[in-house]
């Protein structure tokens, strides 16, 4: 038996054709729906007939496109970095940064329901690794205080967690590591999304950069294809040097990169992109209240819901189903063994399918 689900095929920026249906679609992470902006497409077609479909080529040998020099540049200071490093996919920065920092920290307190990318990176990092309870700072306290003086301690969690958008409480946890310590944020679902000017959870918790890693990825806010690591200058230079998955790898293709570029431009230059998705995660995360539906408070586009029975999860897809949505329910490693239903909101949903939805979640 195939595990995979059936292929679904784009029909529209904000539909997919499901069983013969042309349906709506709050599911992915296209938040922006950068994939599919003309901006981005033209980007991408220019890109590949310049520089053609691949580097085909590690950055260390003779792989390294101006274009990805140019994305690194924009990337930090979009996201209010020191220095970025592109890496061919979000999952493959979290294992970059790890190698890169094998060695320097004798602890990782890691937050227990992070990406299983993440989890894989600070396994290899030499350290004893030290699960905290999920957004916890007292569990962090808690584990600090055992720690000897001596100790040498990273934090790792993301920075909104990709089932149900909860928000990683970066500033409490700085409130109660050691002087000395240093956060890890896998920042994939907030780069882009959450914070003033939408460079990410660090922002919207105010932690500055000092001690600060982060990593994201370019297909999710960006519509686009990749993944990069923000950090110091040093640290960036520690990953070019230490990472063998990074010297092995052939960076993102440049069409991908342009696309990336344009869509940084996009939402640097057309704030009503981040306000119309504002707008449209309030009036639901509003609506649901009202209902009586818990959800996890967040400002991130991405809610869930967890059916209790097989009976529950028949009955909400059926309705679903009959407003015309595409049902998103998924397993997904760190969420419940029986499923949910993951809802992604986007700045393109219109008015009608969002009524839509409601309707859907409001009914019994």
């Amino acid at each position: 038996m195939n595990p995979l689900p059936p292929a679904l095929t784009p029909a529209g920026r904000t539909r997919v054709l499901w069983r013969g249906r042309r349906m709506t679609y709050f599911a992915g992470c296209d938040y922006f729906r950068l994939s599919t902006h003309p901006d981005t497409i033209r980007a991408a077609i220019a890109a590949s007939r310049t520089y053609g479909l691949s580097v085909g080529a590690s950055r260390l040998t003779t792989g390294n496109s101006p274009l990805l020099v140019e994305l690194e540049r924009e990337l930090a200071r979009f996201l209010l970095a020191p220095a970025a490093v592109v890496t061919p996919t979000g999952s493959s920065a979290n294992a970059c940064l790890g190698e890169s920092l094998h060695g320097e920290f004798t602890h990782v307190l890691l937050e227990e329901r992070s990406h299983p990318s993440l989890k894989d990176a600070v396994s290899s990092l030499g350290a004893a690794v030290l699960p905290f309870a999920h957004r916890d700072p007292e569990s962090v306290q808690r584990w600090v205080s055992t720690l000897p003086s001596s100790a040498h301690v990273l934090l790792a969690t993301d920075g909104v967690f990709a089932l149900d958008g909860a928000i990683a409480p970066l500033r409490q946890y700085r409130d109660v590591l050691p002087e000395s310590a240093w956060m890890w944020v896998d920042d994939c679902h907030g780069a882009g999304t959450i914070g003033s000017t939408g460079a990410g959870t660090a922002q919207l918790e105010g932690v500055g950069n000092r001690q600060l890693l982060r990593t994201a990825t370019l297909s999710k806010a960006f519509g686009s294809y990749g993944g990069v690591i923000l950090g110091s200058s040093a640290r960036i230079r520690s990953v070019l040097q230490r990472s063998r998955t990074f010297a092995s790898s052939t960076p993102p293709p440049p069409p991908s990169a342009a696309a990336a570029l344009a869509a940084l431009r996009l939402l640097g230059s057309d704030p009503t992109l981040r306000t119309r998705l504002t707008d449209r995660i309030r009036q639901i995360r509003d609506a649901l209240s009202r209902a009586g539906i818990q959800v996890t408070a967040s400002p991130a586009p991405i809610f869930c819901i967890i059916p209790d029975t097989s009976t529950q999860r028949a009955r909400l897809e059926r309705r679903l189903v009959r407003e015309g949505i595409h049902p998103p329910f998924i397993r997904y490693p760190g969420g419940p063994a029986s499923g949910l239903f993951r809802f992604a909101l986007s700045s393109e949903h219109s008015a009608s399918q969002l009524r839509g939805l409601l309707r859907a979640l409001e009914a019994e």
